[in-house]
């Protein structure tokens, strides 16, 4: 485990950053990587970013940070993440290894409903406790903006103990947390054979009560043959569009139930998993804008054989996001490193599509486009600095997590590279 001081304590990252190699498209789509760059902060925003030599002169007396000719990205973006919650399920993966199948281990009582029952016994600092210290992995390696979804609670009480924790967590560290509603992620217990009603109390109940309270930046839906239904999805996707949230699915991950589709005309933030995901949704998903976010870390826990459609989704111009899904049940993975490389050795993404799946069209699909993902002049400082000589690096390792340094929110916030500003 990683440990971090807090955000009190953290220098500021304002003055010069030079020696650094700027990546392929760090200041968006199209721009080129920059072997001798600097970036200038102040008040904990970009204000000027170019080569070296042309620092101008009003710059040059800002505190000096020399990053020694690192390699530096923007900011990482985990836009797919079921961070707080209680409990393990390796024998899940056990019952896995032994032939059952997804279904059959939801169907026998595990699955989501047993994540729900430990969640529900824990306190509310017990959560925090928990997700503290998996949070601390994912920000050590370079991430500075996070998805963290509720949806294992399924009842008012729980779902706003889980949104409260990730709220606690984005003051507590100093990252940037995109909240979603997942109250539509599996039947709890005391609804079995009732969806329909349980539906309705999404609906009417938690989800107006959730966005009163501030606790909601989106809303999500497993629509899936053990989930819920297009019909059910639909109706949250219309109560979440009359409180003003934006929406999200989980999608065509065991089936293509044409979820995408209907995501799309709901105008979509996302569609996540999408093994499944047929011709008319890739369609429906371009026309929309919304992000394609790939999940390889579920793919390989489930050692899933139908590959999310890559190919077609490149040539209809779909931006392709890719996120841990870290979650206890299918996907217990903490690196974000790991999954640009299984993406790139999975899913067959070249390094430029991984990077970008996790910085830009990341940040797309979270709402963040304007602040995460590039960096740019007047958005916030959120970037990485890597001892690696190239880009393809970051996908190529696996295992090693090279020692970077992270200024996250106009702070330095991890100093893996013992990285010193000196004043003038």
């Amino acid at each position: 485990m990683h440990t971090q001081s807090s955000p009190q304590s953290w220098s500021s990252a304002d003055g010069v950053w030079h020696h650094l190699q700027l990546a392929e498209q760090a200041l968006g789509p199209d721009a080129p990587a920059m072997a001798d760059a600097a970036i200038v902060v102040e008040q904990a925003s970009v204000s000027w970013v170019g080569a070296r030599t042309d620092i101008p002169e009003a710059y040059k007396r800002l505190p000096q940070h020399d990053g020694h000719g690192a390699l530096v990205t923007p900011g990482l973006v985990d836009c797919h993440t079921h961070l707080v919650y209680a409990g393990q399920r390796a024998n899940e993966f056990a019952m896995r290894l032994a032939g059952a199948s997804y279904e059959e281990v939801a169907r026998s009582g595990g699955g989501i409903v047993s994540s729900v029952r430990a969640t529900r016994q824990a306190s509310e600092d017990e959560l925090f406790e928990s997700a503290a210290h998996r949070l601390q992995d994912l920000l050590a390696e370079g991430v500075c903006a996070i998805e963290i979804k509720s949806g294992y609670g399924l009842s008012l009480e729980h779902e706003r103990k889980q949104l409260r924790v990730a709220r606690r967590l984005e003051q507590a560290f100093g990252v940037t947390v995109r909240t979603t509603f997942l109250g539509a992620h599996a039947l709890p217990p005391e609804y079995a054979g009732r969806s329909d009603d349980y539906i309705e109390r999404v609906c009417q109940e938690m989800m107006p009560a959730l966005a009163q309270e501030r606790l909601v930046d989106a809303v999500d839906v497993f629509c899936e043959t053990i989930g819920f239904t297009l019909a059910q999805t639909e109706r949250v996707f219309q109560a979440a569009q009359s409180l003003g949230l934006p929406v999200k699915l989980h999608a065509e991950q065991l089936s293509d139930m044409g979820g995408s589709a209907l995501a799309a005309r709901y105008g979509a933030l996302s569609c996540d998993h999408i093994e499944h995901l047929s011709d008319p949704g890739i369609a429906a998903m371009h026309r929309a804008g919304t992000v394609a976010v790939l999940l390889p870390g579920a793919y390989y826990t489930l050692r899933e054989t139908q590959l999310p459609p890559i190919a077609a989704l490149r040539r209809a111009g779909v931006p392709m996001a890719v996120s841990t899904d870290h979650n206890p049940g299918t996907s217990p993975i903490l690196s974000l490193l790991l999954m640009i490389n299984m993406a790139c050795t999975l899913f067959r993404l070249t390094v430029p599509e991984a990077l970008a799946g996790v910085t830009r069209n990341a940040a797309q699909a979270l709402g963040l486009s304007a602040s995460h993902g590039q960096i740019g002049i007047g958005r916030p400082a959120n970037f990485v600095l890597w001892p690696l000589s190239d880009v393809a690096q970051l996908a190529y390792w696996v295992g090693q997590r090279p020692a970077c340094s992270v200024v996250r929110q106009g702070r330095l916030a991890v100093d893996g590279m013992a990285l010193r500003g000196s004043a003038v």
